[in-house]
């Protein structure tokens, strides 16, 4: 009994997200459940209302994604209360008396007593004891609904686990300190741009606008038909726009290009589950780029927006659109022509002045799609690169702004900047082309738009300075190191660009370091867009200057989208999955059939006077955050929303690229090596140095191996071997494993039965049972220890099938052993593969280019890749890829790399 009471009170501490300590009193003693409060009112009157207990008046701020051990971590305490916290401040009395009586015996002292909001505790979650006290940082004063707010500075405790905060009277939620935080969050966020897919929707499994679309504007005659499907609807509304769509397919692909090795392999090019050689986010980058050759049909022609607010008719999933844009229900959506003059069929009209803009980020997409596939695809690359010199072209020619087109309401994205999206093509084209007269455009449009010019402003109009940062002064900065000796200013230039990143910068921090959120962006429509974009710019500026000054700031950004906000809410839909996350975003596929939207970051919040003046917002329901809106800034978890509550394509395009960052830089440890990790397993090592561990399995078949081992004694290399049960127990594969032996390789478990651990369809499902996994490992290891072979000698294990999930993971370090697996990007794992699969069926000639053409066209190359193919195939494949293992070695060693065995790649130095 004495164990379940503290169950009970850990699952109740698990439990607290909106609560203070006042409120844990009530979930302790069953009047209140988790999450649960009172509703409040649904109107503009931003003043308290009742929708928390009355005596809860101070909460504690957190990222609920977690921290790195190494990292920033800051909390927020926040308060109601109307007189400044003292040191006399107490929790009400009762608090202890709901504590179970063998909890009170372990909780710090300090619980029942209260403690002054001058201090603070960490208390680890499990023991509940207290491993860290500190002081807070000063009296910040009132912000938004609250009186009092302090930073809480815990960034000095690096111990790995799961913890809580305490101070004053407010306990926090429950939150991990892990270096593994960030893995796999990039990939979930592609989740929510696979559901935003037009054409074939892969979550559907179906088509929607499939007939679009009809030209309006161009040269030739209205309503001329023209294919332009595909592409990503803009929001929860059909809508699609080049100016978004391109800065996201930009994103994704700077994402892949900087940080390749944080992406997996999981889905096929048509979103469906599957692998097919490419990094998922390189696939959902394409499929924007795919959309977007269609809106750039030739030279001379470019269309920007496809479909227009008529709409706005009501929830409805895209296969059920059945808007009548005057060609017949659902027969096809507007496409607009870029003329650079104002366009509006309707009522309202835009202030377009030119297509520079727009030019501009279809030039820098394609310039970049062209280059990260110059080697994978060279007709695709050339047709991309075409594409990105027609465009840069026509940016020139026409120099301005082309605005998204409004009809019956007078909401459309504002767009007043160009020579930011003309500075990024400049510079992705001399990246591409190594002209130095794109590089000199690209230096004199950087001139002329330094800083965006919302940063430090307190408001503007939608979209009105748009991309939300400027990747050109970065794009360009690079391209410097590129800059030949005929540009001699290159150096200087690289110096001027970071600069004009930290006037940026700077400008927001002089508002941010008033209030303890370290809040400078202004509260406008997509300000979660905006917030993910400025942190993008200080990461930017960190790589480029060295200077960690603002380390704080990015920091805050990054913490207010995951929940060190007023509401205490992540505003990404199922991240973390355990935490609290929007749960009535403004979407048809949410309120109509309940479907997840994984991935998905909503707009954020606005001001209370833009809320106060929105056309046809009405809520759904009672406001569970209505104590925490004021007119600084409102945020509704509510459908009905379209202001806060909308996810948007091109804000979780952007974060991407910043959780991709952010995952590469957690995987670096103390000491400066970098482990890229991928559901629990190691997948790569260090993708700064010239290292290879060529991994090879068995099962059934082992007839390579001794042909593998003559290979590795001629060439002097050595490799890893993880092999099942099945092949240690059949006599004659014995010598050879010997001889492996004798050669110092490494010889580990791929399993004893080969069973299959997890659905293919389904990852999460398991299909086996933790004592069946634990008993088939343990047999693997009796094999093994024939062999002289154990744990302590062979602690890297690589599962069956090459397919795990994050509970297989969990289970392998409870056994004591690291979960490796291959490297994602290359086909060297399909050499099992036979002729009669049909399309499944590759070549070895096809894998060995597949390899070569991975290390050239992506900027880590093949560093830190466990390169995994197999020991023995079947006999249908007479094309034997271990016979091409002798010129793939010696290419590889031309090309600087080094073979080692897996725990020298994978294992912190």
């Amino acid at each position: 009994m004495m164990m379940l009471k503290k169950l009970m009170t850990f699952l109740a501490l698990l439990a607290i997200s909106t609560a203070g300590s006042a409120q844990l009193d009530g979930i302790l003693s069953g009047n209140i459940r988790p999450g649960n409060t009172q509703s409040g009112n649904t109107t503009s009157d931003y003043t308290r209302s009742g929708n928390i207990p009355s005596d809860t008046t101070a909460w504690i701020r957190i990222n609920l994604l977690g921290y790195t051990p190494g990292g920033i971590k800051v909390a927020v305490y926040a308060s109601l209360d109307p007189l400044r916290p003292s040191t006399s401040d107490h929790l009400p009395p009762s608090t202890s008396d709901h504590l179970p009586p063998s909890t009170s015996d372990h909780l710090p002292p300090s619980t029942s007593d209260g403690l002054p909001s001058s201090t603070f505790e960490l208390v680890d979650a499990k023991s509940l004891k207290v491993v860290y006290k500190g002081a807070s940082d000063k009296d910040f004063g009132a912000y938004g609904p609250f009186t009092h707010s302090r930073r809480l500075d815990f960034s000095v405790f690096r111990r790995e686990g799961t913890f809580f905060l305490r101070c004053g009277k407010a306990l926090s939620p429950v939150f991990r300190i892990a270096a593994d935080i960030y893995a796999g969050s990039a990939d979930f966020i592609l989740r929510y741009l696979r559901q935003q897919r037009s054409g074939y929707n892969p979550f559907l499994q179906d088509s929607c606008h499939s007939h679009d679309g009809y030209t309006m504007y161009g040269p030739m005659p209205d309503t001329t038909r023209i294919d332009v499907a595909g592409g990503w609807h803009d929001a929860t509304d059909y809508l699609q726009y080049v100016t978004t769509s391109a800065n996201a397919t930009y994103h994704l692909l700077a994402a892949y290009r900087d940080f390749p090795e944080v992406f997996a392999d999981a889905y096929l090019a048509n979103g469906r589950d599957g692998r097919n050689g490419l990094p998922d986010v390189l696939d959902e980058a394409d499929w924007g780029l795919q959309w977007l050759e269609k809106m750039h049909p030739r030279d001379g022609w470019l269309f920007h927006q496809l479909a227009d607010d008529r709409d706005h008719h009501g929830f409805r999933l895209p296969t059920k659109d059945s808007v009548d844009y005057g060609v017949g229900p659902g027969m096809g959506r507007p496409v607009y022509f870029a003329t650079g003059k104002p366009q509006g069929l309707g009522k309202y009209q835009n202030r377009s002045d030119g297509v520079a803009n727009i030019a501009g980020k279809f030039a820098s997409a394609f310039a970049l799609g062209a280059w990260l596939h110059r080697g994978r695809d060279t007709a695709y690359a050339r047709r991309l690169r075409n594409k990105a010199f027609t465009a840069y072209r026509m940016g020139l020619a026409q120099p301005g702004v082309c605005q998204t087109a409004p009809n019956r309401e007078p909401y459309f994205y504002e767009e007043e900047n160009w020579t930011d999206d003309m500075e990024l093509a400049a510079a992705a084209l001399f990246r591409l082309t190594g002209d130095s007269a794109y590089y000199r455009q690209s230096v004199r449009f950087s001139t002329q738009e330094k800083v965006t010019p919302w940063m430090g402003a307190d408001t503007a109009r939608h979209y009105q300075w748009y991309p939300f940062h400027n990747f050109g002064h970065y794009e360009l900065a690079n391209a410097t190191t590129n800059a030949d000796k005929a540009l001699p200013e290159s150096r200087t230039d690289k110096t001027i660009l970071a600069t004009y990143y930290r006037d940026g910068i700077e400008r927001v921090w002089r508002k941010a370091r008033q209030n303890a959120f370290f809040r400078g962006v202004p509260f406008i429509w997509c300000s979660n867009n905006l917030t993910v974009s400025f942190a993008i710019q200080c990461y930017l500026y960190r790589q480029l200057s060295g200077d960690r000054q603002f380390a704080g700031l990015e920091q805050a950004c990054f913490d207010w989208i995951f929940g060190c906000n007023p509401w205490g809410r992540s505003m990404v839909y199922g991240l973390p999955a355990t935490g609290d996350s929007p749960q009535h975003p403004h979407s048809s596929l949410s309120y109509l059939y309940h479907y997840p939207l994984d991935g998905g970051m909503v707009d954020g919040p606005v001001s209370g006077s833009i809320y106060d003046h929105l056309r046809g917002l009405r809520l759904y329901q009672p406001d569970r955050f209505a104590a925490f809106q004021s007119a600084t800034a409102v945020y509704h978890d509510d459908a009905g929303d379209y202001s806060t509550n909308e996810p948007t394509t091109d804000g979780s395009a952007s974060l991407v690229y910043l959780l991709a960052a952010r995952q590469r830089e957690a995987e670096q440890t103390e000491n400066g090596k970098i482990l890229v990790t991928s559901h629990g397993a190691i997948v790569r090592g260090d993708p700064r140095r010239k290292l290879i561990a060529l991994v090879f399995t068995a099962d059934s078949f082992g007839d390579g191996v001794a042909s593998i081992a003559r290979t590795l004694d001629k060439e002097k290399v050595h490799a890893s071997f993880f092999f099942t049960g099945n092949f240690l127990r059949d006599p004659a594969n014995r010598q050879v494993i010997r001889r492996l032996q004798q050669q110092d390789n490494y010889l580990g478990s791929h399993s004893d039965r080969h069973l299959l651990y997890n659905d293919w369809s389904r990852r999460d499902s398991l299909l086996v049972t933790h004592r069946a996994f634990d008993e088939d490992l343990a047999a693997s290891y009796s094999e093994l220890k024939k062999f002289n072979i154990d744990k302590r000698t062979a602690a890297w294990f690589l599962p069956p099938y090459e397919w795990y999930n994050d509970s297989i993971a969990a289970w392998t370090a409870q056994a004591g052993l690291h979960l490796v697996n291959f490297t994602p990007g290359t086909r060297s794992n399909a050499d099992y593969t036979y002729p009669e699969m049909g399309v499944s069926y590759l070549s070895s000639d096809s894998i060995f280019q597949s390899i070569l053409q991975y290390e050239i066209s992506t900027p880590a190359g093949l560093n830190g890749f466990i390169l995994l193919s197999h020991a023995g195939v079947d006999p249908r494949r007479r094309d034997k890829f271990y016979d091409h293992l002798p010129a793939l070695i010696k290419e590889l060693k031309v090309r600087g790399y080094r073979f080692v065995k897996i725990g020298q790649l994978a294992a912190p130095e």
